[in-house]
């Protein structure tokens, strides 16, 4: 496609396919899955297909299918995450003797050999942030200490799916490069805002055990979720306790190798934090404090998109305390981060395979009553709705199921139920504790 184009429904109360521009800036999966869920809200809106809300996908599952498979002529590796490999556009000279022997080669570098783009970013990032770390320290200048800070921005988002990436799989690199897998993040994370290992404690060993519920220390359920003094509070709790509620939740799971481990790594990465300042402030400013600081919050920014609209009826069920977004920079530029409830679901699960398992499982989505949103990322999901309009949200939402049926306003009202705080009586009902 060379531009944008318009998809139209037959029913008038499903505003969402009158005139949904599809972006051709897509991943190629993100188009494939957009297509089908846009068509099967057409179909459903035809009198011949009443009550049906999909149609065949085998096709639509091949193509994503053959995407992923190495032996497939179909088969695209990420090198780029600007770009899908069908649409890298160089001069032949270079396709010939750059590119393909450095594809060919990262292949034999990373774990899956859809995973160049993995040793393309981390050579991207030692190659510039390292070095522009150092030459702070040595030679300080304003301009280069706010353009350091300007980079780090701009790489912090996909460093850390990449690392997400990594700790939920044990390494991205192949079994032979496992001494540069176990190392590069000691190396990276200071310099992208996290403290050492602090990920992973974190996201690994306590996110994902408690899912959002009231037990996890970044969940959303106890506040009400488009206020914007909860929203601060919820930020403000983050920032100031986490080095210590994480080691004390670990401590009362009885789990002490953990809390001292999460402990000490936090201390450590203060220490280390605090020895560079008192070196240099300067430069440790830019390096390290202010990337630490735009990530915890941008940590918690994205956390309340992401877990913001919660089912009242049934809160512990991945597929409604969790959302998917599809047509956004986060499956481009962060690697599929948009899968969200496909994650949840599965935390193992690689991230190429998200699309695919997420249309295979169509059906139990929509069953389940779970929310698909396109065209609105999970920062501007926070925005919207700390702003209070869900009549955008409505608008950016892809209705499944029995959601192809609600009208805007019934959409509204539907999504303005999913921010209400719950009281203690609720946790206590749903979640069996106070």
């Amino acid at each position: 496609m060379d531009s944008k184009e318009k998809v139209t429904g037959s029913r008038p109360e499903i505003e969402s396919c009158k005139e949904i521009a599809v972006d051709t800036s897509l991943t190629q999966a993100d188009a494939i899955v957009l297509d089908t869920l846009l068509q099967d809200i057409v179909n459903a809106g035809a009198p011949a297909n009443a009550g049906k809300t999909g149609h065949d996908d085998t096709s639509s599952l091949k193509l994503l299918a053959d995407l992923n498979d190495a032996t497939s002529a179909g088969f695209q590796p990420t090198i780029f995450t600007s770009w899908d490999e069908k649409d890298i556009n160089l001069p032949s000279a270079l396709q010939r003797y750059l590119l393909h022997p450095y594809t060919q080669w990262a292949q034999g570098v990373v774990r899956r050999p859809t995973d160049v783009v993995f040793l393309t970013h981390l050579l991207l990032y030692l190659s510039t942030s390292v070095p522009s770390a150092i030459f702070l320290y040595y030679n300080f200048t304003w301009p280069h200490g706010i353009g350091h800070w300007i980079m780090q921005l701009y790489y912090c988002g996909p460093f850390t799916l990449l690392l997400h990436n990594h700790i939920h799989n044990n390494g991205v690199l192949a079994k032979k490069h496992s001494w540069f897998d176990t190392i590069f993040p000691y190396i990276l994370e200071p310099l992208m805002g996290h403290t050492w290992d602090s990920y992973y404690y974190h996201h690994v060993k306590h996110h994902h055990v408690e899912g959002n519920g009231p037990d996890d220390l970044s969940s959303t359920i106890r506040y009400q979720r488009d206020e914007l003094s909860h929203f601060l509070m919820y930020v403000g709790r983050f920032l100031a306790f986490v080095w210590i509620e994480l080691p004390l939740y670990f401590l009362r799971q009885k789990k002490r190798s953990l809390a001292v481990k999460s402990f000490f790594s936090e201390m450590v990465s203060y220490t280390e934090i605090g020895l560079l300042a008192r070196y240099d402030l300067r430069p440790t400013v830019f390096a390290f404090i202010l990337p630490l600081l735009q990530m915890r919050i941008a940590m918690m920014v994205g956390n309340w998109g992401q877990h913001a609209l919660v089912d009242e009826q049934d809160p512990k069920s991945d597929f409604r305390s969790s959302i998917t977004l599809i047509d956004v920079p986060s499956n481009r530029f962060c690697f599929n981060d948009g899968y969200h409830t496909s994650h949840h679901l599965n935390p193992l699960r690689h991230w190429r395979d998200h699309p695919r398992a997420f249309l295979k499982s169509k059906n139990q989505y929509a069953e389940n009553h779970a929310l698909v949103f396109r065209n609105i990322d999970y920062l501007m999901m926070t925005v919207t709705l700390i702003r209070k309009d869900y009549e955008h949200l409505a608008r950016c939402m892809v209705p499944i199921g029995g959601q192809v049926a609600l009208s805007m306003e019934e959409r509204v009202e539907l999504l303005r139920g999913k921010t209400r705080a719950f009281t203690r009586e609720d946790v206590r009902r749903k979640f069996g504790k106070g």
